[in-house]
């Protein structure tokens, strides 16, 4: 198909979850309901909005930075599962260019991350002392898209085990900082500590968030704080476990209690209205791609699945500030041979992958 060619999508087209149209057409890189004078090239299936991946790390691997080749093929990976919106929740790499690239995914970025020293991945954040932290979030709200992403929380060596990164002063006036230049503030949390003074400070997210509990999940909800649980990240936190407890008994021990109430702290979240997304955490030691594997794991968590759908396309995208499937939004969507409203798992083969109106994959 030439750049040219208009795509007549026709079947079950599922623009939000009770609103179901029969076409669409894509023309000049648009969606429009409106049928065109042009001839078209025909598409049958279920169409759903472009999946979202609301954690995803595009030019990032284990050790760091990755060259733009390695960014690239993270990227197509993602898209031949059918993401198409990436928030990219902290990279240290450039991924600029990818703007360009009308055959890759959409990209949200939240800057680098930041951290305090010693206390995060090596070559990923800033890390920096909490002076400077109303500083880095502004430089860092300037750079990214909207979005500015913290290191909540990390094991403390002389501890033992997780603590919390920031004083709540500090970290109540850095948010306040990203909100007045216009950002959200994300935090990478796995424990307990550090979450009420994150959310009274401000907090617009959590990423993983294995340790809510009773006492702060109607916080959350109260505030209306979004979460995004990356279960399929959640799943490694055994194979740590054992890598520490030889150094770090207490950390390992910690860390298979949260996994082994991962499931549980997601329904109770979703239960008292907390907002869940789907997200990946692809591109550390995670292998991009996954989205699908996602979902199916929200509802292995008790969340209905027409809801786990929701967090990775119409409720996602609300939340990002971006368009569905609507009168002359980007014509990103994803075709599928099943309904995957009946089945999540139809995700998982996507029979049609169209970006900017072209049928890429």
């Amino acid at each position: 198909m030439s750049d040219h060619t208009v795509l007549h999508v026709k079947g079950r087209v599922l623009v939000g979850p009770e609103d179901v149209r029969d076409e669409l057409w894509c023309v000049g890189g648009r969606i429009t309901f409106d049928r065109p004078a042009a001839e078209a090239v025909t598409v049958e299936g279920w169409a759903l909005p472009g999946l979202v991946d609301a954690h995803c790390h595009v030019g990032l691997d284990r050790h760091g930075p990755v060259d733009e080749a390695t960014s690239e093929k993270q990227a197509l990976t993602d898209r031949d599962a059918g993401t198409l919106l990436i928030r990219d929740a902290g990279s240290a790499a450039d991924t600029r260019w990818i703007d360009a690239r009308e055959d890759l995914p959409k990209l949200i970025r939240a800057g680098r991350h930041i951290a305090r020293p010693r206390r995060y991945i090596r070559n990923y954040a800033h890390e920096i002392e909490p002076a400077d932290l109303v500083a880095y979030v502004g430089r860092e709200a300037r750079r990214g898209d909207g979005w500015v992403k913290l290191v909540g929380d990390w094991i403390d060596r002389e501890a033992g085990d997780l603590t919390a990164c920031w004083p709540r002063a500090e970290v109540g006036a850095a948010i306040a900082e990203a909100h007045r230049l216009g950002a959200r503030v994300t935090a990478h949390c796995f424990a307990e500590d550090s979450l009420r003074d994150l959310v009274e400070a401000g907090i617009d997210c959590v990423e993983h968030a294995t340790g809510l509990t009773e006492d702060t999940i109607p916080l959350f909800a109260e505030r209306g704080v979004a979460i995004v649980p990356t279960l399929v990240n959640i799943a490694t936190f055994p194979h740590l476990a054992d890598g520490g407890e030889a150094k770090f008994p207490r950390w390992s021990a910690h860390m298979r209690r949260l996994y082994e109430r991962r499931y549980d702290t997601v329904r109770a979240a979703f239960d008292a209205g907390v907002p869940v997304f789907v997200g990946t955490d692809a591109g550390g030691s995670l292998a991009h791609g996954l989205v699908a594997e996602e979902v199916e794991e929200l509802t292995r968590a008790g969340i209905p699945p027409l809801d786990a759908l929701s967090a990775t396309t119409w409720g996602a995208r609300a939340w990002l500030g971006r368009p569905s499937l609507e009168e002359g939004a980007p014509a990103d969507l994803v075709v599928y041979g099943e309904d995957p409203r009946e089945d999540v798992r139809a995700l998982a083969a996507p029979r049609r992958i169209i970006v900017n109106g072209r049928a890429v994959a």
